[in-house]
């Protein structure tokens, strides 16, 4: 018998039992589609959080001040307040830090922002001038505040894109806007930085961190202070420099007793890969259960197809098939079975791709190779699967098989 009647009979085979076949392709299509679309949750959940991190700027370090104890309750990086804005114009001093070429220290409060009757809560921040280059933003429209409103502890903000629209300010500039009770001015807005699942980088404001530490947090401390180094060949000395430099600040003579923690940007960046890969493995082992389930299937529906078709399978021996050609004719209907079930999984885990982002705000990317690799996967669980119950079909003696009732 030629493969391509071996085909004709196998596709036969499958189209007399049409609702068993299709229950058949629907366990391996929903195993295919659990996988695409679990893997894809995890790239764009890494791509998202990989991007949030960039935007932070480049060639950046991230000081953060160390940890707070309440009675025996230690808590954990970023609670204390170790770090001041008198600590970041130290590290802006180029004799003892002459690799880092911009500093930004910043504060941040929640803030509630009301211009006539729209009011909206948002993030607000305070820093310096140097706080733009740094964070690699730009402005879309006005300016950003000069260091001498820094200076003057000027009530100046600027406004994300986000912010402004929710607000209703289609003219922003030169309109007063309060925070809280303050009245404050607004001098610019910033460019669209784009959002990430669980930051939007365009709904803040932004204000002098004299103002803001007077004005909202009452205190000399800031939350974080953003160092540029000048190369990504130079970000190592910054680091040893600013390391330093604040140990001497802070009386610290062991480095292992340091009250901060500085971070790079590659090292957010790993941690964050390590983390989303961790959890696309884990979800594409779960998905990999119900294909398992799939190929289960097949096998089950191959058993019954032998045990259902003894007397054809006997016929075929009795008019000269060999075993081979009986092996063939059944791993070509398994097979058949598994890529009907890959493509059409892959064609629903494509449409899920684009639908399920709009109910759970999370990107989905999917790749070719990703899909490529899906669907030779449910061949290879069709053949497989229906590899013993062929190997069966082929060892029936013609006799005994045509004695079959």
């Amino acid at each position: 018998m030629s493969w391509f009647e071996t085909v004709r009979s196998g596709l036969e085979a499958i189209a007399s039992h049409r609702l068993r076949s299709g229950l058949t392709v629907l366990g391996i299509l929903i195993g295919i589609a659990a996988v695409i679309l679990t893997v894809g949750l995890g790239e764009g959940a890494s791509a998202s959080v990989n991007s949030a991190i960039n935007s932070l700027g480049t060639n950046l370090l991230i000081v953060s001040p160390g940890s707070s104890t309440t009675g025996l309750v230690r808590g954990g990086f970023g609670s204390a307040s170790t770090l001041t804005y008198s600590n970041a114009q130290a590290l802006a001093d180029k004799v003892d830090c002459p690799d880092v070429i911009g500093v930004a220290p910043q504060v941040s409060t929640e803030g509630s922002l009301v211009y006539g009757d729209a009011n909206w809560d948002t993030t607000v921040y305070g820093s310096t001038t140097q706080w733009l280059s740094v964070r690699g933003r730009s402005m879309a429209e006005g300016s950003f505040f000069t260091n001498a409103e820094v200076d003057s502890d000027a009530n100046v903000v600027v406004l994300g894109q986000t912010t402004a629209e929710e607000l209703g300010l289609f003219d922003p500039v030169g309109t007063t806007i309060n925070i809280g009770t303050v009245p404050f001015t607004v001098v610019g807005i910033l460019n669209s930085a784009g959002s990430s699942a669980s930051t939007n980088e365009d709904d803040m404001a932004i204000m002098p961190i004299t103002t803001a530490q007077e004005v909202l947090t009452g205190s000399s401390s800031v939350n974080t202070i953003y160092l540029e180094a000048g190369s990504q060949s130079t970000l190592g000395a910054a680091y040893d420099e600013a390391t330093d430099e604040l140990l001497a600040l802070h009386g610290i003579d062991n480095p292992a007793n340091a009250d901060f923690t500085i971070t790079t940007q590659s090292s957010l960046t790993a941690t964050a890969s390590s983390v989303s890969h961790t959890l696309t493995v884990l979800l594409a082992g779960i998905a990999a259960i119900s294909l398992l389930v799939g190929g289960i299937g097949v096998m089950n529906i191959m058993l019954v197809s032998v045990t259902e078709r003894v007397r054809e399978i006997g016929l075929r021996k009795a008019l000269g098939a060999t075993p081979k050609v009986i092996l063939r004719q059944f791993l070509v209907e398994a097979s058949t079975l598994g890529l009907a079930g890959g493509l059409f999984g892959a064609a629903l885990g494509v449409v899920g791709s684009q639908v399920l982002p709009d109910f759970i705000s999370d990107t989905i990317e999917l790749s070719g190779a990703a899909i490529a690799i899906a669907i030779v996967a449910a061949v290879g669980v069709g053949i497989v699967a229906g590899a013993y119950p062929a190997y069966r079909a082929a060892q029936l003696a013609p006799i005994e098989a045509l004695r079959t009732e």
